[in-house]
C-alpha cells in the first residue's frame, strides 16, 4: 500500500489520541484491500473503525489488534443487517430526558489532549480539587477551540495595529517583557485587593482597561473567560487594547473529534448516522413539534384557563399528534415566595391543590394525555433539594397525583436535556440576562439595548459553552456536576427559558429561544420548535374579554 494512505490511516487515529504500531497499521491495510477502498474514501473508512474503536470499554492509546478485529467484526455484521429492509422510524424509541445528575462525568486530559471518564464517584458536596478541576476543565475545552479555529491566526480580537502577528501566550510569558504585547486567554476574576484580573492555569495578570476604546461584543462578567489583547507593563500590569469573547466551535466540527463520546450517557452515534437521522426526521417526521412553556404559575387564577385553551386549540386544529409525539415542557414556580422563604401549612396545601388541579386537567383530555410527553423543569423559586445548580428536580411529595394521572410524564433536573435522534436540545430555566447585567465587569462599557442585547446574551453563553459562565459567588454550582451545565459539543437547540423579552436567535448553527412568561397581558404565550426545520416559532392564545 501506498506512502500516502498510510499517512492518511496514522492521521485519522491520532485525531483520537491512538497510536499505531505496525502489526495495527498492517491490519488496517488489509480491510481496506480486501475492501477494495478507493482513495477518496479512506478517511471516512478509516475514521468509522476509530471511531468504533474508542468506543469500546478497553480502547487503550496504543491500538490492540485484537480490539480492531473486534471492531471489524461488529461493522461487518451490522452492515449485513442494514441490507435489509429500512425499519420505519419511531420517535418513541428516540426520546430520551436527560437528567444533569445521571451525565457520566468527563473531564479533560492534558496528557492525552482529549476526554476521559473522570475517576470515582461523584457527589453532592465535591471537593477543593473538584472545585479547581471543574474551572480548569472550562478553561481547557475553551483552549483547544480557540487553538484550533482558522480565524485565530494572527487574531480575531480588534485591534489598532494589525501589523504585528499576536499567537496565544501564557502568563508566565509575560515576566521580564515590558513594553511587548500580548494576547492571553484566561477567566476574569477579581484579586484579594478588588482588581479585576486575568487569570490562566499558570498565573494572573492584574488589567488596565484605561486605553481600551470598546470592547468586543458579548457580556464579559466575572468567571468567565475572554481573549485579552494588551500591552505589559513595568507596573506588571497589562494594557488591554481589546478584549472578546473566545470563538465558539460548531457541533458536527465538534462531533467529527469527539463523535465516540457518549456526553449524555444515552450512546453515542457517528456523523454518518446523525446525518441519516436528519433526513429521516425531515422526511418522515415534517409535522412534529414540541412545545415550549415558561413561568407558567399555577396559583395564578388563570394559568389553568390558559392551559385549557391551548389544549383544546390543539384537539380543534387536529394537532394531536398521531404517530409522533408531542413534546410539553412546562416549567414552574408554584409558590411565589416573594416575601419570605417560610412557607405555612396553608401555603403547601395550596401548591398541593394546584398540581393536582393541573393533574386533572390533562387527564381530561386522553388524546393528549396518552401521546404527549410532559417534562417538568423546576424553576429558581422553586420547591426542591438544592438551590445550587444543577437543580434536583420537583418534590415528589407535591407530583404524585401527575405521576399516576400523566402516564408520560417526567421530572427532570433544571437544566436537563431532550436527546431525539441526532438533537440535543438543551432547557434551562434561569434569569440569565438579570444576573449578566447586573455583574458586568466594571472596566468594560455596555452600550447595547433590544435585539443587540440578546443577541450578547446567546453569543456569552454559547461561547463561554457553559450555561452559567459566572464566578462561584455569584452562581453556586456543585463542582461534581459542572459537566451538565457545559455546551460542548454545541447543542442542536438551548432554550433559556427567561423573564427577559422573548427571543430566537441561530448563532453558529445553535437554535437559542426563550419562550417568555405563559401568563401575558391579556394573552397566554408560548413557543413550539419544529426538530425537522431546527426553528422555533412564537405562539399566542388570546384570551376572551369575558376572561
Amino acid at each position: 500500500m501506498s506512502d500516502a494512505r498510510q499517512r492518511i490511516i496514522i492521521k485519522v487515529f491520532r485525531k483520537f489520541s491512538n497510536s499505531l504500531g505496525p502489526d495495527a497499521l498492517d491490519f488496517l491495510e488489509q480491510i481496506l484491500d480486501a475492501h477494495e477502498i478507493d482513495d477518496s474514501e479512506v478517511e471516512s473508512s478509516v475514521e468509522t473503525i476509530a471511531k468504533e474503536y474508542n468506543k469500546q470499554d478497553d480502547a487503550s492509546m496504543k491500538v490492540s489488534v485484537e480490539l480492531l478485529q473486534r471492531v471489524y467484526n461488529a461493522l461487518q455484521e451490522d452492515g449485513q443487517r442494514s441490507d435489509g429492509e429500512a425499519e420505519i422510524v419511531d420517535p418513541e424509541s428516540h426520546l430520551f430526558v436527560v437528567d444533569a445528575f445521571e451525565m457520566p462525568r468527563w473531564h479533560w486530559s492534558i496528557e492525552r489532549g482529549t476526554f476521559e471518564k473522570a475517576p470515582g464517584p461523584s457527589t453532592t458536596s465535591g471537593s477543593a480539587e473538584t472545585r479547581v478541576a471543574c474551572i480548569r476543565d472550562r478553561l481547557n475545552i475553551i483552549k483547544q477551540c480557540v487553538l484550533r479555529n482558522e480565524h485565530f491566526a494572527p487574531s480575531t480580537i480588534p485591534s489598532k495595529d494589525r501589523d504585528r502577528l499576536v499567537t496565544l501566550k501564557s502568563t508566565k510569558q509575560l515576566l521580564g517583557r515590558a513594553g511587548e504585547r500580548f494576547l492571553l486567554l484566561g477567566m476574569l476574576e477579581r484579586s484579594k485587593e478588588g482588581k479585576l484580573c486575568l487569570e490562566d492555569a499558570d498565573g494572573s495578570v492584574e488589567l488596565d482597561f484605561s486605553k481600551l476604546d470598546e470592547p468586543g461584543e458579548g457580556l464579559f462578567t466575572e468567571g468567565g473567560f475572554a481573549l485579552v489583547e494588551g500591552e505589559y507593563t513595568e507596573d506588571a500590569t497589562l494594557e488591554i487594547i481589546a478584549i472578546g469573547q473566545p470563538p465558539c466551535e460548531t457541533r458536527q466540527t465538534a462531533r467529527s473529534i469527539y463523535g465516540h463520546i457518549d456526553f449524555l450517557g444515552k450512546g453515542s452515534t457517528s456523523l454518518l448516522e446523525d446525518a441519516q437521522f436528519s433526513v429521516r426526521i425531515r422526511e418522515e417526521l415534517p409535522d412534529l413539534h414540541f412545545f415550549f412553556l415558561s413561568d407558567v404559575w399555577l396559583d395564578h387564577p388563570k394559568t389553568l384557563l390558559g392551559l385549557k385553551k391551548m389544549f383544546d386549540n390543539c384537539v380543534e386544529n387536529d394537532f394531536v399528534p398521531r404517530i409522533f409525539l408531542m413534546e410539553l415542557v412546562a416549567i414552574f414556580n408554584a409558590i411565589k415566595a416573594r416575601t419570605t422563604v417560610i412557607l405555612t401549612a396553608l401555603q403547601l396545601t395550596s401548591a398541593l391543590e394546584n398540581f393536582e388541579a393541573l393533574a386533572d386537567l390533562i387527564a381530561a383530555y386522553p388524546t393528549i394525555s396518552r401521546t404527549s410527553h410532559f417534562i417538568f423543569v423546576p424553576g429558581p423559586l422553586d420547591l426542591t433539594l438544592n438551590s445550587t445548580l444543577p437543580r434536583r428536580p420537583l418534590l415528589s411529595s407535591f407530583v404524585s397525583r401527575l405521576k399516576a394521572k400523566v402516564p408520560k410524564s417526567h421530572f427532570t433536573t433544571n437544566p436537563c436535556r431532550i436527546k431525539f435522534f441526532d438533537q440535543e436540545i438543551v432547557v434551562f430555566r434561569e434569569d440569565s440576562m438579570s444576573r449578566m447585567l447586573r455583574n458586568i465587569i466594571g472596566g468594560v462599557k455596555l452600550d447595547a439595548s433590544g435585539d443587540d442585547l440578546k443577541r450578547y446574551l446567546v453569543q456569552s453563553i454559547l461561547d463561554q459553552a457553559h450555561l452559567s459562565p459566572f464566578a462561584n459567588h455569584i452562581q453556586p454550582t456543585l463542582p461534581d456536576y459542572d459537566h451538565a451545565l457545559r455546551l460542548y459539543p454545541l447543542p442542536t437547540a438551548v432554550i433559556l427559558a427567561d423573564k427577559y423579552d422573548r427571543f430566537k436567535i441561530t448563532y453558529t448553527g445553535c437554535h437559542v429561544f426563550n419562550p417568555g412568561c405563559f401568563m401575558g397581558n391579556n394573552a397566554f404565550t408560548f413557543s413550539t420548535y419544529k426538530p425537522s426545520e431546527i426553528n422555533s416559532e412564537e405562539c399566542v392564545v388570546e384570551m376572551d374579554s369575558a376572561e
